[in-house]
């Protein structure tokens, strides 16, 4: 590119405003108009993470957001992740990978290690691309805070705003008018227009509030977005619901403290007569054909919980009566016998493991990120895949060794990568259950003619379209195009 791309960022009065599917709808939006159009945002806060190219990780909502743009996910998109461990304490991930010494600078002195770091990733991105669209955090007017990944980066960026609103929770007037107006005169200015998101019923009602917010603030409501039911990847799992549809099977999914990509469970939800209900309680898993214990970002802390809370017990009478249980990554490690933290990676110690699997684990400094292709090894409900390969990715720390009763159920480069006894396996690949064929032939494991619909790369594209869809009819995006670029645009 000869210059550097023009700029738009999205900024919400809140978390979970709704600002990372609508920038994921406004890069598939501009990529069909033939755009070279990149996600960026600074600084992300989520244990939901992808894993790029180069093993770097980055949060999954930019990597959904490269795949509406119809690129592939890059470290410069995110340069910045934070993955909690505990409430006052997060792993820092710069530049796809973890940097420990940072992790024990207080959080507001974090920006003057962090801040060249992601401008030159602001850079990076700008110079590839012909229009950048750039997703704030939380909200630009948290004034306990320094703010610099909203305005600070809108300035860097010279980028216009679109402030967001999730007016299905109520106050959205209220919220936009109260940011806008703690803001400084000058940031106040980069505001272009107010969106009002997840909204049910007729647009006609609000009047005159989107006028009345104008006359107060200067600043135009450009769209009133519809409440959508997607089936795509949530980074918040603050959002999780029991999902899917009457009858068939229903799926217990333990919603750890420390919970992270819970999006491998999507697939499954979307299955017709496939019920995934996320549970915290032993009593949740009355009536579950299967038990599925997903990834975690400190695994031996929610092993802990699961004992205490008396999820583990639970789980364990489940596999008892013979009730499926899988693990997925986090959630592999806790099947087995013990999981030992000997540099206190995760608070240290050993802690019993549920026993289901006859495999142990020791966490490590080294953290293995990647792209993987695993091939199947196993028996049992995979029988039919072995000698085939499954596609996706691994974030993990520590190796797992299996023990004589262990069944190996996958490789990776040669090493096993889960293992399986019976109706009990776990594995270290996340986005198994995306693989069409694993997920069918589970799926008829827990009952007879069920199976997987298949297609489910293709239905993520296709809700991304609908998406955009419906962003690119409620926005007045002739507007959108000039505040980009002072006319029409693609």
């Amino acid at each position: 590119m000869s210059q550097l791309a023009r700029t738009l960022m999205i900024q919400g009065t809140s978390s979970g405003a709704g600002k990372s599917l609508l920038t994921a709808a406004l890069c598939r939006v501009y990529a069909r108009r033939g755009v070279r159009v990149l996600p960026f945002k600074a600084q992300n806060m989520s244990n939901n993470a992808a894993v790029c190219a180069d093993g770097g990780e980055i949060g999954r909502a930019q990597a959904l957001q490269a795949r509406a743009a119809g690129v592939a996910p890059t470290t410069a998109m995110n340069p910045v992740l934070l993955k909690p461990l505990a409430d006052t304490r997060s792993d820092v991930i710069v530049r796809g990978r973890r940097h420990a010494a940072l992790a024990e600078v207080p959080w507001r002195e974090r920006k003057a290690a962090l801040w060249e770091v992601v401008c030159a990733a602001l850079a990076e991105v700008r110079a590839d691309a012909d229009l950048v669209i750039i997703e704030g955090a939380g909200s630009p007017a948290e004034i306990n805070l320094p703010d610099w990944v909203n305005m600070g980066v809108a300035r860097q960026a010279d980028a216009p705003v679109l402030l967001v609103a999730d007016i299905d929770r109520g106050g959205a007037f209220a919220a936009l008018f109260g940011t806008w107006a703690l803001l400084p005169a000058a940031d106040r200015a980069r505001i272009g227009g107010f969106v009002l998101n997840k909204f049910r019923g007729d647009p006609s009602l609000l009047a005159p509030a989107p006028e009345v917010l104008r006359e107060r603030t200067g600043v135009p409501t450009l769209g009133v977005v519809p409440f959508l039911r997607l089936d795509l990847p949530d980074e918040d799992a603050a959002s999780l619901a029991e999902r899917g549809g009457e009858g068939g099977v229903t799926v217990a999914a333990v919603r750890l403290p420390h919970l992270s990509n819970f999006d491998d469970l999507d697939p499954l939800a979307a299955e017709p007569g496939v019920r995934v209900r996320w549970v915290e309680g032993a009593a949740g898993l009355e009536g579950c054909d299967a038990v599925v214990i997903p990834g975690t970002r400190n695994t031996t802390g929610d092993l802990r919980w699961m004992w205490e809370s008396g999820m583990a017990a639970a789980v364990r009478a489940r596999a008892a009566t013979g009730i499926p249980v899988a693990g997925l990554c986090g959630g592999y490690q806790m099947l087995g016998a013990t999981v030992a933290d000997p540099l206190g990676l995760e608070g240290g110690g050993e802690v019993a493991g549920l026993g289901l699997l006859d495999v142990s684990t020791e966490l490590g400094e080294a953290k293995t990120t990647r792209l993987a292709s695993a091939e199947w090894t196993g028996d049992g409900a995979f029988a039919a895949l072995r000698g085939t390969t499954v596609s996706g990715y691994e974030i993990h720390h520590g190796r797992t060794r299996l023990g004589p009763a262990a069944e190996p159920l996958m490789s990776v480069g040669g090493e096993p990568a889960g293992a399986a006894r019976g109706a009990i396996w776990g594995c270290y690949l996340h986005g198994a259950f995306a693989d069409d064929a694993l997920r069918g032939a589970w799926l008829g494991s827990l009952r007879a003619g069920l199976s997987a619909r298949g297609g489910w790369e293709a239905h993520l594209d296709a809700e991304l379209d609908r998406l955009a869809d419906a962003v690119e009819a409620a926005l007045d995006m002739a507007a959108v195009d000039t505040l980009i670029a002072g006319g029409p645009w693609g």
